[in-house]
């Protein structure tokens, strides 16, 4: 069983852990609110074509939004019917304008230049039981881009600025238990947040909570003190009675093993609490001879504050967290006293085929791409991440850096930030906070210091466990927010941070973006046509490096930290250096679909304690027989020697944190090299194919659960007669599935296509140099399912899936 499959099982026990946890919480519900949505676009120039909002007056009495789309009686029968998450923005055809805001959001025409793609409107229509009118509700978004406004019954719950950080509502007041409740969502999209592909709507989970009114609220803290063969774990909690009149009841904890063995369990504690009051609890347990948790093995327990009344219980919650330390010191970063050189990437939070809307287990799939060239830690750039990102970093080992959006400390910034660190404060995998992100127009002076400031005692108010860094894009410069920031954060300006470590030799350096090559999987010659680069360490821009430039520096000094690539997977918009055709980045050491170019070989090579050895490019050169073909190495071995269809052309030396290089003359046949890695023989080869065949599909896995969610990723490649994959194959490949289970996106890593990312049917996508990838997401009904592909010319291809 491979890395990734390994994973993928995790993955799947872990749900079915969670989905055990929620139905076995006495007294709290949290229900997936996923379901059942309805869709329109609105206008944000055009009251009439965005249902008269801005032309009734919905705020002049309460409940009253008569002739709009908040109305609860509103006839919405001629919307589209959706699941979420759910991306608006992807299912918009391109659009080339001379629009630096468009280029840099992907060519899609979302925003103030098209106000009739900016306004998203979503409806959905649910029944509670009767019996349940004692109880509380509330509702949570995860994540809504962006400035989203919700209604219930038609009453005004309020809105969220932010695009990324996730908001609850308590809606306990306006609910019917007779008649059907409509909850209704206006997102507006036109001012983006960032600079990248964003997307547009409900992108991420909505949850329906329904609870006690004597509860535990949303902001519990646990953390972990390990001293010896002993940790003590602290669990702070706040018990909120929202009843009309006082309560009294008793709090205490329970801690659990993965198995769900009892480990400890806190002294009761009675409590009483007036209407509408709230108590803060602060409770310790001591769990001798720990499992710690770790990259290697990320060991979670569970906590479960209980509230009772009476002996009943009332309220209780899941909480999964890690025993661990984290130090971060001049010398490094120390994981349980182990000293952890920092492989990291930044990623944005978009895939192939599904924009910013991806199911859960895509955030797993992802991960594990990452664990598997050697990547030990993720920087959410440049914002709040969804939360199934750092359960799979907690459950799959990798350390994250959670960053705040922008640095502000107005009271909406803070209340982001706020908000941001008492949802992530419990995940082990988070070991630092960024406050912000190359903030050129405070970051250096007195604007950017006192805010920093303000952000700096926020953080270690509510998380006073962790510390922050900074990304600064600047070279040996003190002043501003380098001044008082704990880690000093550099983007790039890799030259400077000698001179700065000299100058400031206590201030821990961790480089927060470095790397930045340029690359295109699968090309090798420079084509400014169709905006491609060639797939090697070759290409940065101005202000970046190439791998071999910066992680010789970062691996060989011990003031540095270590580093997070920019990036580990290619990201729609900011194309650089080109423009149209060009709609996605090239900045990834995978493509949008998570297939590997060769630069993230280099990687595996010095951050992997494994064999490898990777030759490039693919052997299929028809025509160029007699021309000179570059061949690179990438190797942790000692020496190698290639050889071409068994003729040696030479043995070479392997520099360290390097790559070998031999200029071949091209014939067809089998280039080979032979390694030797601590005396131990290494082989790696390419081959010339034969034409394509046949239709080769690859799941991530075979096994999906019949919840609705789930989903799984169907890597398509082609294969010759002898079922070697033929690297430079462009066929395009139609595809259909029968069972419960549906196709929700196709890609193939060109980031000059302009192919249709989701279809309403007729499913089909080009490969691109050999490859091209379509997501699955599994319905309800348990059973078999099919997926096949077609192409003129070539054998079909299928493969099957379970649903269970």
């Amino acid at each position: 069983m491979n890395f990734l499959s390994r994973c993928i099982l995790t993955c799947l026990s872990l749900f079915c852990v969670l989905s055990t946890a929620f139905a076995q919480q006495n007294g709290r519900k949290r229900e997936s609110f996923n379901e059942g949505w309805k869709f329109h676009l609105g206008h944000a120039a055009d009251a009439t074509k965005d249902f008269n909002y801005g032309l009734v007056n919905i705020f002049a009495k309460s409940g009253k939004t008569d002739s709009t789309a908040i109305a609860p009686a509103f006839n919405d029968t001629g919307w589209k019917s959706l699941q979420l998450p759910h991306d608006w923005a992807i299912e918009l055809p391109f659009e080339n304008r001379d629009n630096e805001n468009l280029k840099d959001h992907g060519f899609r025409p979302v925003g103030g230049l098209f106000p009739q793609n900016s306004i998203g409107w979503y409806r959905k229509s649910f029944a509670i039981a009767a019996a349940d009118s004692g109880r509380r509700f509330s509702i949570t978004f995860d994540g809504v881009f962006r400035d989203a406004k919700v209604w219930i019954n038609g009453f005004y719950l309020g809105g969220n600025e932010s695009g990324y950080v996730g908001f609850t509502r308590d809606i306990t007041d306006y609910m019917s238990f007779k008649t059907p409740n409509v909850m209704v969502v206006r997102v507006d999209a036109t001012q983006a947040e960032g600079w990248f592909y964003e997307g547009a709507g409900i992108y991420r989970n909505v949850w329906l909570n329904s609870y006690d009114n004597l509860h535990i609220a949303d902001d519990v803290f646990v953390h972990t003190d390990v001293k010896g063969n002993a940790a003590t774990v602290t669990l702070e909690a706040t018990i909120e009675n929202q009843g009309l009149t006082a309560a009294t009841g008793s709090f205490y904890a329970n801690i659990t093993d993965r198995n769900g063995k009892l480990v400890g369990k806190t002294q009761l504690q009675n409590f009483t609490i007036g209407q509408s009051g709230r108590q803060l609890v602060k409770q310790q347990l001591m769990i001798n001879a720990p499992q710690l948790w770790s990259i290697e093995q990320p060991y979670l327990y569970h906590i479960k504050p209980i509230v009772s009344v009476n002996g009943k219980q009332t309220d209780s919650r899941d909480i999964h967290f890690g025993v661990r330390t984290i130090e971060i010191k001049p010398d490094g970063v120390f994981l349980n006293g182990k000293h952890v050189k920092i492989k990291g990437t930044n990623n944005h939070q978009d895939h192939a085929g599904l924009g910013a809307a991806l199911p859960d287990y895509l955030q797993y799939y992802r991960i594990a791409l990452l664990k598997q060239f050697g990547s030990n830690a993720y920087r959410t750039s440049h914002h709040a991440p969804t939360p199934e990102l750092l359960d799979a970093c907690d459950s799959l080992g990798m350390l994250v850096l959670d960053e705040q959006r922008l640095l502000n400390s107005s009271p909406e910034y803070m209340d982001q930030f706020e908000r941001l660190l008492k949802r992530d404060r419990n995940h082990a995998s988070v070991f630092l906070w960024s406050i912000g992100n190359e903030e050129g127009y405070a970051q250096t002076n007195s604007y950017g210091k006192r805010i920093a400031q303000t952000l700096l005692a926020k953080q270690r108010e509510l998380d006073p466990t962790r510390t922050s860094t900074y990304a600064a894009d600047l070279a040996n410069v003190f002043t501003g927010v380098n001044e008082v920031i704990p880690v000093r954060g550099f983007n790039y300006r890799q030259t400077g941070v000698a001179d700065y470590h000299k100058d400031h030799p206590g201030q821990p350096i961790i480089g927060t973006e470095m790397g930045s090559t340029l690359s295109t999987r699968g090309i090798y010659v420079k084509d400014t046509v169709r905006a491609y680069l060639p797939d090697q360490d070759i290409s940065a821009p101005w202000w970046a490096s190439r791998a071999e430039e910066w992680w010789p520096l970062a691996a060989t000094n011990s003031y540095w930290l270590g580093g997070f690539i920019w990036t580990g997977f290619d990201y729609r918009g900011e194309p650089t250096p080109y423009k149209w055709p060009n709609v996605n980045s090239h900045f990834g050491v995978m493509d949008v679909c998570g297939f590997p170019k060769n630069l993230y070989y280099y990687y595996q090579s010095w951050w992997k304690d494994e064999d490898v050895l990777h030759l490039s490019p693919h052997w299929n050169w028809p025509g160029k027989q007699g021309q000179i073909i570059p061949v690179w190495v990438n190797t942790n071995a000692d020496d190698v020697e290639l050889f071409l269809n068994g003729k040696s052309l030479g043995k070479k030396i392997m520099p360290r944190n390097s790559h070998l290089q031999w200029d071949v003359a091209y014939q067809p046949g089998v280039l080979k090299a032979v390694a030797t890695r601590n005396g131990k023989k290494i082989n790696g080869q390419v081959k010339t194919t034969g034409a394509a065949y046949k239709i080769k599909l690859s799941p991530s896995k075979n096994v999906l659960l019949a919840d609705g969610r789930d989903a799984v990723v169907v890597n398509v490649s082609v294969v010759d007669k002898n079922g070697l994959e033929v690297p430079d194959a462009l066929n395009m490949i139609n595809f259909s599935s029968l069972g419960d289970a549906r196709i929700i996106g196709v890609g193939n890593g060109d980031p000059s296509s302009h192919e249709a990312d989701q279809m309403d049917g007729n499913w089909q996508r080009s490969l691109f140099n050999g490859y091209c990838q379509l997501i699955i997401r599994a319905g309800k009904t348990a059973g078999n399912v099919v997926v096949k592909a077609t192409s003129p010319g070539l054998m079909p291809g299928q493969t099957g899936l379970v649903l269970k």
